[in-house]
């Protein structure tokens, strides 16, 4: 089956849309021919996002997932403009640095709630259309830092490390009710405000949204019917 046809007849969420891996997986989708709906917490989408994605496209800006019955609206919505649900992708998320010693806890409160909660809030509101596709798909972002955490990342790897449990005890709920629940771990990704902060890497060696949003799609195809609870690093060569 050719690779930009995969997903036809698919409806396919993405959760943080309108950020780099978001847009990048957005995009990925709708040229292997699925519908896509484009969530986001950012009221306005990037300028050429709607060109790229095809004029029947949902795109659903100023939604806080961290709310559940925003998040469940909006999954809503999805099934009413498309019919189905077939794919989730829960990209939306963030990052802290922050040692131990200087530690504010509404650091780690906040994490937890861009991380964990909207993603388990978006499982949530999207999982009875998922079970009703006989196919449905979950893919999650965590991180491999939450693998080997570092100094400065105790907040994020903790967040992240509650997304690959989610992930886990998902895809063990649901192995029997068509859906299957997976995680990309990522190191890190080549985007604008990473090469800010860090100059000097090498940035051959990260991860390419591209890339990671190729993982993400090959999880969310036929081909991957048999793969649930799996918690795959996504490296790059670092």
């Amino acid at each position: 089956m050719d690779g930009k046809t995969r997903m036809h007849g698919k409806t396919v969420v993405v959760t943080g849309a309108f950020g780099v891996l978001g847009r990048a997986a957005a995009v990925a989708a709708a040229e292997r021919g699925a519908s896509v709906a484009a969530i986001s917490l950012e009221p306005s989408p990037p300028a050429d996002l709607a060109h790229q994605l095809g004029r029947h496209a949902l795109i659903l800006g100023g939604v806080d997932l961290s709310s559940h019955a925003a998040a469940k609206t909006a999954m809503a919505e999805v099934k009413i403009k498309f019919g189905r649900l077939d794919v989730l992708f829960n990209i939306a998320g963030g990052f802290e640095w922050e040692a131990i010693d200087g530690v504010k806890p509404e650091s780690w409160d906040r994490l937890y709630t861009l991380n964990l909660k909207t993603a388990l809030y978006a499982c949530q509101g999207a999982l009875p259309y998922l079970i009703e596709s006989g196919a449905g798909r979950i893919v999650n972002v965590g991180a491999q830092s939450a693998l080997r955490p570092t100094v400065g990342l105790g907040a994020y790897a903790a967040s992240k490390s509650a997304v690959h449990r989610l992930t886990e005890s998902l895809a063990d709920e649901l192995k029997l009710r068509g859906v299957t629940v997976n995680a990309v771990l990522p190191s890190i990704i080549d985007t604008p405000a990473n090469r800010r902060e860090m100059p000097g890497a090498d940035f051959d060696r990260w991860v390419k949204p591209a890339d990671l949003a190729a993982v993400m799609l090959f999880l969310a195809s036929d081909e991957a019917q048999v793969i649930t609870g799996a918690l795959i690093p996504v490296s790059g060569k670092t």
